[in-house]
């Protein structure tokens, strides 16, 4: 299958290598020349045969829109625009009506599995009309896992996003239990290897998990993680899920703690931040702050 990829950063860079390792044919477009296999969107748009699908893999608010904007003009009646970026589902509903007063279809795709994608693969949440998903059923094959799992037609447009948020909402509350408890090993004297502690959760234990085998990779690489500011930034979805589990009256105590705390390492060098800040540089290749405030 043909397929236009634009935005070739982390995650999109792979994703195209993965579907090109599967056979499919790939025309990506970067404003990073070096990233690209072609000059501009309309180069991407004209190697492309009909039906065409463009799958927009850029950051989330006005990247997306200026992107889809220009798609707008650009493709025909029956083409599909897939947005496979973090964006907030409201903004799907626009974007889906916007296209598809012009006869263009649109599906959005939450993406989980950060620099492990390529080789793991990557967990698809997809929102759209059945006939235009089933479509593209080649391409979420070939991105997803290997197995059974991994991929889920979520509903309509929108509820791939609104699943990815959720799942970013967990994460957050996961990250959190897993900060708060390395803290409290690291806190006691009695216990003298808490990175063993906890690579000893990896097996038998009901905690064990990819989050906790990602903690113990980053406290093989800084013991006490010693190297790290306790800053974390938050996404943005921490925040959507809190404000759409208000405005459906749905307790999400455990999640709005977690969003809280990171807002509180923004105050002081927090311990817990520390391990949240190593957890998303191990799983989504996220910055990190030097402890060293001259960066060295």
């Amino acid at each position: 299958m043909q397929i236009g990829l634009v935005g070739l950063g982390k995650m999109g860079g792979n994703m195209r290598e993965r579907l090109r390792n599967a056979g499919h044919t790939v025309v990506g477009y970067d404003t990073n020349p070096e990233r690209a296999d072609v000059d501009s969107l309309v180069e991407l748009v004209d190697g492309l045969d009909r039906p065409r699908a463009v799958w927009v893999m850029v950051p989330a608010g006005g990247a997306t829109q200026h992107v889809i904007d220009q798609l707008a003009t650009l493709l025909k009646p029956g083409d599909t625009v897939i947005d496979g970026g973090n964006s907030r589902w409201t903004d799907d509903e626009r974007h889906a009506e916007e296209l598809g007063r012009r006869g263009i279809n649109f599906v959005d795709a939450g993406v989980s599995g950060g620099v492990w994608g390529l080789k793991n693969g990557y967990a698809l949440m997809v929102g759209g009309e059945k006939e235009t998903v089933d479509d593209l059923k080649p391409v979420f094959d070939a991105l997803k896992p290997d197995g059974p799992y991994g991929y889920v037609h979520a509903g309509r447009v929108g509820a791939g996003h609104f699943s990815k948020m959720v799942h970013n909402g967990i994460e957050y509350a996961m990250m959190q239990a897993y900060a708060e408890g390395w803290e409290l090993l690291e806190k006691v004297d009695s216990v003298d290897n808490v990175r063993e502690v906890f690579r000893s959760w990896q097996e038998g234990t009901v905690i064990r998990s990819w989050l906790l085998d990602l903690a113990v990779n980053a406290l093989d690489d800084d013991h006490h993680l010693q190297k790290l500011r306790g800053y974390a930034d938050d996404s943005g979805e921490g925040r959507w899920t809190v404000e759409a589990a208000i405005d459906n009256a749905v307790p999400l105590p455990a999640i709005t703690a977690s969003l809280f705390a990171r807002f509180a390492s923004r105050q002081e060098d927090s311990p817990q931040m520390k391990m949240i800040a190593a957890l998303r540089n191990q799983f989504g290749g996220h910055a990190v702050e030097s402890a060293d405030k001259d960066g060295k």
